[in-house]
Formats: structure tokens, sequence, C-alpha cells
């Protein structure tokens, strides 16, 4: 690790950090805040990766993923209405969701590198932002992954309601996870517009280009 990476370290603690505390506030009956920050995270990883290559990539997100575990035990010291903050399986989930997702997102904006500029941060972020809602949501909410804390009762985000109230019936936790992955996938496009400005200035001050 060396200075030249210290803003994309800065940036991914940033984006984790928030996103651990901007996920305890609602946005509307199926999102939180922090929905819409940390899908950054993504376009931190891509832009280390087009600049610096996928050996930087990958150890910002280990150093994002340290953060998110930090987060992660903190959340579990603090009692809220319902118990912790963060549980054991909220905790497993976020934790195994990132660093899976961001290195599904690694080795595919690599694998697409050569390409025109925008398919290789859209399609390893739509990839990996896919993954990443389905592992989440997946262990911290549904039913039959109830034996990975016996103790924490989840019973509410099974309960079977219309997806994202219009679709059909599914438990909660699916609308939940459906309307977080189309909010990474708006993010995904919108992001191609830093990504090609902030990649375009870097790489006028270095020669570490990719």
């Amino acid at each position: 690790m060396t200075r030249t990476y210290l803003p994309g370290v800065l940036a991914m603690a940033a984006i984790v950090v928030a996103s651990n505390i901007l996920v305890q506030f609602l946005f509307g009956q199926w999102l939180t805040w922090g929905a819409f920050t940390y899908p950054l995270a993504f376009l931190v990883t891509d832009i280390m990766n087009r600049v610096y290559g996928p050996k930087a990539a990958r150890q910002v997100v280990v150093i994002g993923f340290v953060f998110g575990v930090l987060c992660s035990l903190v959340g579990t010291q603090i009692i809220g209405e319902f118990g912790p903050l963060v549980t054991l399986r909220i905790a497993i989930g976020s934790g195994t969701a990132f660093l899976l997702a961001q290195l599904l997102d690694v080795a595919a904006f690599d694998a697409l590198r050569g390409g025109k500029w925008w398919r290789a941060p859209l399609v390893s972020t739509l990839l990996g932002a896919s993954l990443d809602s389905a592992i989440f949501f997946t262990v911290a909410f549904s039913g039959a992954l109830s034996f990975i804390e016996p103790s924490n009762d989840v019973a509410w985000a099974g309960e079977i309601l219309p997806l994202l109230g219009v679709g059909p019936a599914v438990p909660l936790w699916v609308s939940l996870a459906v309307a977080d992955w189309g909010v990474k996938l708006s993010l995904a496009l919108l992001a191609l517009i830093p990504f090609r400005i902030i990649v375009g200035r870097v790489t006028k001050n270095t020669q570490h280009f990719v």
C-alpha cells in the first residue's frame, strides 16, 4: 500500500462508515438512506482498478471490509428499541456480501478492461451490486437461514406482501432486496459520469494508468 492509494482508501472508509450509520434511517417504505451511499463503494473500486490495477483495487476492498467489520462490532454494542442495531445475521450478511461482491467487481472489471471505457465499470458494478443485494438480504432475513441466529426473530421480514406494494405476493425481505437492487443499478449508470471525470483527471497526473 502506498500513499498514492490514500484517497481511495479514505473514500472507501468514509463510504462504509457513512452507510453503516445511514442504514438506520428509513427512506420511504422499502429503503434506507444507506442504500444511496453504499453503491459508491463500487465507484471507488472501479476508479482504483482503472488507474492502478486490480491489486490496488483489492487492497482498498480489504480495507473497506475491515472498516465494515469494525462498524458491525460497534453496532452490536448499541441497543436500540428492538435490540442491538446490528445482529449476528446482519453482520455476517453485510461482511460476506461486501467482500464477495467487491472482489467480483474487481475481477469482472479487469476482464473487461480492454473494451470501451464505460463497459468495464458498468458491467462489473451491475454484477457486483446484484450479488451484494442477493447475499445480504438472503443471509440477514430469509427464514430458511434462521439457524444462523435462532435467537434473532426476523419473522417480520417473512410477512407475505405484494412485491413493492404492487406485484405478486412475496416475503417482505424480497421487496426490500429488489428495491435496494434497483437503487444500485440506477446509481451504476449515474456513476459513469464521475468515473469518467475522476479517471480523466487522475490519469493526467499519474503514469500508473492501466
